[in-house]
């Protein structure tokens, strides 16, 4: 699997699009599981089938563990502890507590998330502007969140939060990751993020009693999950952006709200008001936006400190 990106060869911004948009299909996947499974159940499976195949890659990881610093290890066990388990936890009980299209296009609200992670954590500057991109987002995000966004439930709240939660852990294991891949290469760090996930995967799992059998009725659906919008379109991912120019790129990737919004309402039958449609818009646009800005003008809105110019590799949030 190739993890690093550069500019030479044929453009592939197709390959950039079909990626993003197996993303979109994890409703598809997840959401029949979580009704019938326990989430904590269908993560630590996800993650079992997950490290099986990525298991060559292990023990090269494992050497490029030991030879980081103990400011990095942290990083990557958070990243494992956080990102990977948990993250997905959260994620996956948003599906059982919620609709299928809401989840999926908060996760857009991450690179805000990481923004304001990156201020605190890697010292990276932030621009006045970029509120002029980060409050028109959070409002679309509201809007999108409530059928009625002036009108708003208690039971209404749950889902929400728990995909807002599993947007600002993965948002911090992007920020981590950027951090770690200054000194491991990202294909490394992939694997160590699940391979660490995958005991704190087990340990959720003891403490909420969940269940690890799970019946061989949900096997497909689970291989199924851990590899179309998991390893494989994160492989795929990385292949087009190595010769895909990053503006198009970006807009590439604006084919994972749209297949998430029409798995969501086509397929799964969920509904969305006229207020979340426009909240959607919003997210949509104003995300892809900033990602345009950040990736063409010369002025940045976040800038990283020198010291965190020359990562071995990207890692990617999901």
């Amino acid at each position: 699997m190739a993890f690093a990106q550069g500019s030479a060869g044929r453009d592939r911004t197709w390959l950039v699009a079909v990626a993003t948009a197996m993303w979109g299909t994890d409703a598809l996947f997840r959401k029949p599981l979580a009704t019938s499974l326990p989430s904590a159940s269908v993560v630590f499976w996800e993650h079992v089938i997950i490290v099986l195949l990525l298991a060559p890659f292990l023990p090269r990881a494992w050497r490029a563990f030991r030879a980081c610093g103990v400011r990095e290890r942290i990083a990557v066990v958070v990243i494992g502890v956080g990102s990977s388990a948990l993250a997905t936890a959260l994620f996956t009980a948003a599906f059982k507590a919620g609709d299928p299209v809401t989840p999926l296009v908060l996760q857009k609200l991450q690179p805000i998330f990481a923004a304001v992670a990156s201020l605190a954590l890697l010292r990276e500057r932030i621009r006045g502007r970029y509120l002029a991109f980060a409050l028109p987002a959070l409002a679309g995000a509201w809007l999108l969140a409530f059928p009625d966004p002036l009108g708003i439930q208690v039971s209404q709240l749950r889902p929400v939060l728990l995909a807002l939660g599993a947007a600002v852990l993965w948002a911090a294991g992007t920020v981590l990751g950027r951090m770690v891949s200054t000194v491991v290469p990202a294909r490394d760090v992939t694997t160590l993020r699940f391979a660490v996930g995958l005991p704190s995967a087990a340990l959720i799992l003891l403490l909420r009693g969940d269940p690890v059998a799970v019946g061989w009725e949900n096997a497909p659906g689970l291989v199924l999950l851990a590899l179309v919008p998991g390893l494989l379109a994160l492989w795929l991912y990385y292949v087009g952006l190595r010769t895909t120019p990053a503006a198009r790129a970006t807009l590439a990737e604006l084919s994972f709200p749209a297949t998430a919004a029409i798995v969501g309402v086509g397929v799964l039958g969920a509904e969305l008001t006229a207020t979340q449609w426009v909240g959607f818009t919003a997210v949509v646009a104003i995300v892809a936006a900033l990602g345009w800005h950040e990736r063409v003008s010369r002025t940045k809105l976040v800038t990283a400190p020198e010291a965190a110019r020359r990562p071995a590799g990207s890692v990617t949030s999901r």
